[in-house]
């Protein structure tokens, strides 16, 4: 019998995993999987009103980063975005300087990118957070060396929320380069940032910027890279030379329509969706707060997103939490979906200088456009009761969800 006898719906509250494909994006899509299926390279009418399409696209997505509709490279996601702007434009400057800087806090897309530069004879310098999850400006333009060619700092981080200040940091790095006499480009992994925080890549001071659809509500399979003109970058994925020689393969035309809505949606909703959700995440946090003992709230307290709330729970593994909550009709997660099925804790939690055995019990509550009072009702009520049964049942901890 599910603990939420009440709720006829299934409470989900991990949108910083995905999100549904809200109506207006579904509409705008559905039109390009059949009668406008054209290939947006030929030449024929049926083919212009893909280009046609993409072209709105990007126009749309442009707008909403305040650049040139020439600087925006349509992907497959987020993970194509940072990899692309890390490989990308390493190698591209790699006759000026093999020496690359980012955070420990950045996600597995930037972090793996880097491992594997590494592997081929690049040099990384991985700047910690302090134990809220920000990262000092100063030390990350500290970290940057005569032959420092590229920085990367998230904005927004995935797993606790933390928001990072970009401008600054931009600023410092690249006065820190100019004083060294060289050129350094800056990236930003925005993708947790969308729909929340502004994406003016001037007001950043970026050179580069990852976005990802399926985070505000648009589909799976496409995202976006910002890429300043005049900034080096060599191609990830040869072939055609679709998007100004940037990023081959055939474009996506229904995704980047859905994306183009979708993001332009969500930018101009993001006032009246912070406000919404800061206030059903604080009621969450005071209340899990006040009912759960040892329960602890990660991330900056007022430096963060207004949609996430991540918690650690002492005596207790993330996994059966969140079993728990499943079979009590809640969705949530334990951090970042591209490493829930890893028994290992997660790196962000360990670089703010947690400790591993506490860093497992950890889960990520993040809310969306379709969150209500009574969802965060339902979380105050159920996640201290699933909390209560698994420290009670110590040997049902790791097994699964409780009866």
């Amino acid at each position: 019998m599910r603990l939420i006898e009440d709720h006829e719906r299934l409470i989900y509250v991990d949108h910083a995993a995905t999100t549904p494909v809200r109506a207006q994006a579904r509409e705008a899509m559905i039109p390009h999987f059949a009668e406008s299926f054209g290939n947006p390279s030929s030449l024929y009418a049926l083919a212009q009103e893909s280009r046609n399409a993409v072209d709105e696209a990007r126009e749309r997505v442009a707008g909403v980063l305040g650049c040139r509709t020439r600087e925006v490279v349509f992907t497959s996601g987020g993970t194509e975005s940072d990899n692309a702007a890390i490989k990308g434009t390493a190698h591209a400057m790699r006759k000026s300087g093999r020496h690359l800087v980012t955070t420990a806090i950045e996600h597995h897309a930037v972090i793996h990118s880097c491992e594997q530069l590494e592997d081929v004879g690049f040099d990384v310098t991985y700047v910690p957070p302090d134990a809220t999850g920000i990262v000092d400006p100063e030390a990350v333009a500290n970290a940057v060396r005569p032959q420092t060619v590229l920085v990367s700092v998230m904005l927004a981080n995935n797993e606790v929320g933390s928001v990072q200040d970009v401008r600054t940091t931009s600023d410092l790095v690249k006065e820190k380069a100019a004083g060294l006499g060289t050129s350094v480009v800056f990236h930003s992994d925005a993708v947790q940032a969308a729909g929340k925080l502004s994406l003016d890549v001037d007001e950043m001071g970026v050179d580069l910027l990852s976005l990802s659809a399926h985070k505000v509500n648009g589909p799976k399979g496409v995202g976006a890279l910002y890429v300043r003109r005049g900034t080096p970058i060599e191609p990830l994925i040869a072939g055609g030379g679709q998007e100004r020689q940037r990023r081959s393969g055939t474009e996506n035309v229904p995704g980047i329509v859905g994306f183009g809505v979708a993001l332009e949606l969500a930018n101009e909703e993001r006032h009246s969706f912070n406000d919404r959700c800061e206030r059903l995440r604080e009621q969450i946090v005071t209340g899990i707060l006040e009912r759960v003992p040892g329960a602890i709230l990660n991330g900056h307290p007022q430096q963060r997103l207004s949609n996430i709330a991540h918690f650690s729970f002492q005596g207790v593994e993330g996994e059966p939490v969140l079993l728990g909550l499943d079979f009590a009709g809640i969705s949530a997660s334990s951090g970042s979906a591209c490493s829930s099925a890893s028994l290992e804790p997660s790196h962000v939690l360990i670089a703010m200088g947690m400790d591993p055995s506490l860093a497992v019990g950890s889960v990520r509550i993040s809310l969306g456009i379709d969150n209500t009072q009574e969802d965060a009702n339902a979380i105050m009520d159920v996640l201290p009761d699933v909390l209560r049964r698994l420290r009670a049942m110590p040997s049902l901890a790791a097994r699964g969800p409780l009866s």
